[in-house]
């Protein structure tokens, strides 16, 4: 049944094989749900009513497939897409499952890992691309470390920025046309990863070769898992122009990478998050990175899936209501929002010359305790 909650394929909600397809593992207990074929997953979002799906290469590939394998599976796979309507905005390469990988994959220390680490990423960008894939993400889930005596972390930011220039490069002769999205993490599964944070990502972004090509895939559980606040990472990507994707979950703060649902454990988190797209425009895929509890069964799992793109669309009727509010816009107005400033010698003088009652400066209420409060009216839906 249709409601004002019910997704459309403008609002480019994505999922990756990987979320809809966790089979429940964890690292205490087994499977709890059968093995999800790709085609069989693509059908699945097909009717929670996704827009795309997005894929590590060994979700769809396995490490060990043939040519003549691969060929087949990507050819099944892409008649699914398109009998179900499922697009493919997103690719990313799998570096953190498979042994090899223990040491890291660019930050490696042994030169032939990071080799093949970069011609199995070349090998995913190749796969993205022929799905049509125009966002390629880069996770560094193992380059890190659980003892800094295995190497100086210097040198694992220069190998790090010595591949992703090659990726570039890689991108630029084939003419993909791949916008390069970074993602950080603090911790899990190594003891720490090198880079960890969003903030991090955009301070390396400048220093690569091509850095108009790499921007940021933020994750909520991500940032939150160390206590950050993900709505000022976000933010801060964006205003560098580099938010070029992100992933929507939810997360106890301090707690492993839980993956919930979104909106399920932060709901006035995920408000924020959702106006704030909602209001700069934001014109990427809302891509779900998240696991539904190991509890369910399949049916479960498509409980999940239209719970976190229904979530995202009453937050963002919310966040409408919110900007519609008369006494929250008049609060705000009466907070003195002035526009930026630039330095000229005539506006100095002026500033030098001014006078400030700092007293009473200091003595005025500024009733963000009632904006709040209106929020949470507007949230728990008495507003």
């Amino acid at each position: 049944m249709s409601d004002a909650y019910t997704p459309r394929p403008e609002d480019k909600f994505s999922f990756g094989l990987w979320t809809v397809g966790n089979r429940g593992r964890d690292p205490f207990g087994d499977v709890v749900r059968d093995a999800l074929a790709p085609a069989a997953a693509v059908a699945m979002l097909g009717e929670v009513g996704a827009w795309g799906v997005n894929l590590h290469d060994n979700d769809l590939v396995p490490i060990d497939a043939t040519p003549s394998e691969r060929d087949r599976i990507v050819k099944e796979f892409t008649c699914a897409c398109e009998r179900h309507g499922i697009v493919v905005p997103m690719a990313t390469v799998n570096l953190f499952f498979d042994p090899v990988f223990r040491d890291g994959a660019f930050t490696a220390n042994d030169a032939r890992v990071r080799a093949y680490a970069l011609q199995k990423t070349m090998r995913a960008m190749d796969l993205g691309a022929a799905l049509g894939a125009k966002i390629f993400v880069l996770w560094g889930g193992r380059e890190g470390a659980e003892t800094d005596a295995c190497r100086r972390p210097d040198e694992a930011v220069k190998r790090l920025r010595e591949a992703v220039n090659y990726l570039c490069e890689y991108s630029i002769d084939r003419q993909y046309g791949f916008k390069v999205a970074l993602e950080a993490k603090p911790n899990e599964p190594r003891g720490d990863i090198y880079m960890a944070t969003t903030g991090a990502y955009l301070g390396f972004i400048a220093t690569l070769d091509h850095p108009e090509m790499v921007g940021v895939n933020p994750e909520v559980a991500h940032e939150q898992m160390a206590g950050l606040n993900f709505l000022h990472a976000v933010a801060q990507a964006w205003e560098a122009g580099k938010l070029f994707h992100i992933d929507l979950n939810d997360q106890a703060p301090g707690r492993y990478d839980q993956d919930f649902r979104f909106g399920s454990a932060n709901v006035k988190a995920a408000f924020w998050l959702v106006k704030f797209l909602e209001d700069v425009g934001y014109q990427g895929p809302r891509h779900f990175d998240a696991h539904a509890y190991r509890t369910e069964d399949y049916e479960g799992v498509k409980d999940f899936a239209r719970g976190c793109m229904r979530t995202y669309l009453i937050l963002r009727e919310r966040a409408k209501r919110w900007n519609a509010d008369a006494e929250i816009q008049a609060l705000l107005s009466e907070t003195g929002a002035t526009e930026l400033v630039s330095y000229t010698p005539r506006h100095r003088d002026l500033l030098l010359g001014s006078s400030f009652d700092r007293v009473g400066l200091a003595k005025r209420g500024l009733a963000y305790e009632r904006l709040d409060q209106l929020t949470m009216d507007v949230l728990l839906g008495v507003r």
